[in-house]
């Protein structure tokens, strides 16, 4: 395909994008970046669901939005495949209208779904227990009212027959003491409260329950384990399950976070939501991305998740994850987990997370364990080198790698997410523990050089004008057969399809420089194809839908390159899009969209580890050996006026205290830094909110070209904003 043809393709495709930014634009008043956006879950998607299962469960239960129990998703296979699903209603003709779902808080998954009818009120109230003796067992505490009627109305309001309709291909039966499942004549699916028959509906069994008079309050417990349980009081279960919650820590080790809502509230779910989904798999702990379709390990998603429990204070299980991640390494050298044979980078992100580790933990001893892992692993990527040659791809011609998996809305090409990740595992892993002349690494840093040198001539060439009017680095080269399908056919790609990786190499990677040109196009692009507060169809979902958190990648490269009205525009648009009950799915639609659909698990916990590391770096950012502070504070994010504090947070130079407290009119940060190597520079912004930097107090100070540097070599200093 020729590079005209391309600009015509993509000039096609800017009037969609350019129209829904515009309109969501015009609802809120303003394009600018600088426009704060408030974190109301304006975006929430339509369909949800929710793990309220123990942390390092092996029962993943879900409810989703209507308070419907799923069950039995097998992992790897459609996120909406549910062998089993449990909905609560009652008899009579008016519909359920779900008025509300919550979470008793955001450290607490018991989940209150409350639906009304014209004549009635029901509280599903959702949670799990595991009783000494019993084992897993979920819970449905239902909870029915009457509601008043109007004068004159007939019927009569105190009594209702609730019913649990039951969608699963396998029988049932009743037995003295609930519902059986299937051949097994032992089998609990259920037990109830209260007396029910059932009514084989075909495709579904419906279970009645008897009349009850109103208020009332029916019990239905689920085993989990194929045990046999009994009933007991609900509301004493219903006490004990709060309880353990109330007692949960979202934080391990000394590690300490303390912010102002809604950020606290994101910050314990996403804590509980990566430890839902953790699990032991083949005596083996493993961060896993979700419950359903993405119940495993991905190497990408793995690094950030894994980076997350670090900042969370799981020192000791993120090592345990890491040594998961590379028991994945084949004979070949390459890491082969979720993101398949071909998703190459796999192992360069391996060497990354390694590197990262290591420095968290301020320890060398597993790089060093590892070193010969990452030599092999740093073979196979020259290995892909030398056959993309061979082959004759476009890719191969410049010297990167062979045809690959990009992921991110595009399938199999002439592509840069591989070589882009390469770059970055291969610069962090030649560079650490003293460098190539210290770690042994020689041949891999003789690769890295290469393939940099490649990466550049490639990148020049391949550059595109964007109609708007900026040049940008498409990842799917202009000579792949795949910019010759029609706009529909898969796997066609958009200038901002697969940009995931693009992101990455910036931030986190340190791929590049600020200026590099590559950069610069990539924040034109991303600012290019916003809607609804984030950058839109960068993934699968290519006509009016967006992957959620592709949204923080963007805006992590947006503070690095410091442009932090974008970051905070960005991140809040990313949580806006998360459920009420702070989750997000893979992949939605946008607002008003006639062709999209929702794609992959929920919750999604790269998503939920990205709201942490987004949390953390907006007030310590490591940039290389710079250490740059509250960087990605505005005015929306301390209106409130209440404190910022870290504790003990793990960074590359030691561990940090920082707090950020009201002083007066302004603010006053408190920075201790504990045993490490001294970063080069320590950078605070000149003015904070529109508040100048008055003074700095326990260390030299001066200003800089992108802010003001403190002494680093200082342990310890404070710094004040005032009027």
């Amino acid at each position: 395909m020729t590079r005209r043809e391309i600009l015509a393709s993509v000039s096609a495709l800017a009037a969609p994008v350019e129209a829904a930014e515009n309109a969501v634009d015009k609802k809120a008043g303003t394009a600018r970046p600088e426009r704060e956006v408030k974190v109301d879950f304006r975006y929430t998607p339509l369909q949800w669901q929710t793990a309220y299962c123990f942390p390092d469960d092996p029962h993943k239960s879900l409810v989703d939005q209507a308070g419907r129990l799923l069950y039995g998703n097998p992992g790897h296979m459609s996120n909406d495949f549910y062998p089993t699903i449990v909905e609560f209603s009652l008899l009579g003709m008016e519909n359920d209208h779900v008025v509300r779902q919550e979470l008793e808080a955001p450290g607490v998954p018991i989940v209150h779904t409350v639906v009304e009818r014209p004549r009635a009120r029901f509280e599903l109230i959702s949670f799990a227990t595991k009783r000494a003796g019993e084992g897993r067992v979920d819970n449905v505490l239902m909870r029915v009212t009457a509601v008043a009627a109007g004068a004159g109305a007939p019927g009569n309001s105190d009594r209702a027959v609730p019913i649990v309709t039951i969608q699963t291909r396998q029988p049932l039966s009743r037995s003295s003491n609930g519902v059986l499942i299937g051949p097994d004549p032992k089998r609990q699916l259920l037990v109830c409260s209260h007396g029910l028959w059932i009514d084989d509906r075909g495709s579904s069994w419906l279970l009645i329950l008897a009349a009850l008079e109103l208020p009332a309050e029916i019990l239905l417990r689920f085993p989990q384990e194929g045990q046999t349980v009994e009933l007991t009081d609900g509301t004493a279960l219903l006490t004990e399950a709060r309880a353990y919650w109330k007692n949960w820590h979202p934080f391990g080790g000394a590690v300490e976070w303390e912010l102002p809502r809604p950020y606290a509230d994101f910050l314990t779910a996403c804590a509980r939501n990566i430890l839902q989904a953790r699990e032991v798999r083949n005596g083996r702990l493993t961060f896993q991305v979700g419950p359903t379709c993405y119940r495993g390990l991905w190497v990408v998603d793995g690094h950030f998740i894994l980076e997350a429990a670090r900042y969370l204070g799981y020192d000791k299980a993120a090592r345990e994850g890491l040594a998961t991640t590379w028991t994945y390494q084949r004979a070949d050298g390459a890491l082969d987990a979720g993101g398949g044979p071909e998703h190459y980078k796999d192992s360069a992100i391996a060497m990354f997370s390694t590197v990262r580790q290591c420095e968290l933990g301020q320890d060398w001893t597993d790089f060093r364990e590892l070193k010969p892992r990452i030599a092999h692993a740093a073979e196979f990527l020259e290995a892909m080198r030398d056959k993309g040659r061979a082959e004759g791809s476009p890719a191969g011609k410049y010297g990167l790698l062979a045809n690959g998996f990009s992921d991110g809305g595009f399938t199999k090409g002439s592509e840069f997410t591989n070589p882009l990740w390469s770059l970055a595992g291969l610069q962090a892993a030649t560079q650490a523990d003293g460098g190539p002349s210290h770690n042994g690494l020689e041949r891999a840093a003789q690769f890295y050089s290469e393939l940099r040198a490649a990466f550049e001539v490639a990148a020049r060439k391949e550059m595109l004008h964007h109609p708007a009017g900026f040049d940008y680095l498409p990842m799917v080269m202009r000579d792949d057969p795949a910019w010759q399908l029609s706009e529909w056919e898969r796997p066609h790609p958009r200038p901002q399809s697969a940009q995931w990786a693009l992101s990455h190499a910036i931030y986190p990677g340190l791929v590049f420089e600020r200026n590099h040109p590559v950069v610069r196009g990539h924040m034109a692009l991303m600012q290019w194809c916003t809607a609804e507060d984030v950058p839109i169809e960068t993934g699968w979902l290519s006509h009016e839908g967006l992957w959620t958190y592709n949204a923080p990648f963007v805006s992590h490269a947006y503070l690095w390159a410091g442009q932090p009205a974008w970051a905070r525009r960005t991140f809040h648009g990313f949580l806006n899009h998360a459920s009420p009950l702070y989750c997000w799915r893979e992949e939605q639609p946008l607002r008003g969209a006639k062709v999209a659909h929702y794609v992959g698990d929920m919750p999604h916990n790269w998503a939920s580890a990205e709201c942490v590391l987004y949390l953390r770096h907006m007030l310590a950012l490591e940039d290389g050996a710079a250490l740059r502070l509250v960087e990605g504070l505005g005015a929306m994010e301390l209106a409130a006026r209440q404190p910022y504090r870290l504790k003990q947070t793990p960074t590359r130079f030691g561990r940090l205290n920082l707090e950020l407290t009201p002083e007066g009119a302004g603010w006053r940060l408190k920075f201790e830094r504990g045993p490490g190597p001294a970063p080069r520079s320590v950078r605070l912004p000149a003015t904070l909110a529109g508040l100048k930097l008055a003074r700095v107090k326990g260390a030299t100070s001066k200003a800089g070209a992108l802010g003001i540097e403190v002494e680093p070599s200082a342990g310890a200093w404070t710094a004040e904003w005032g009027a």
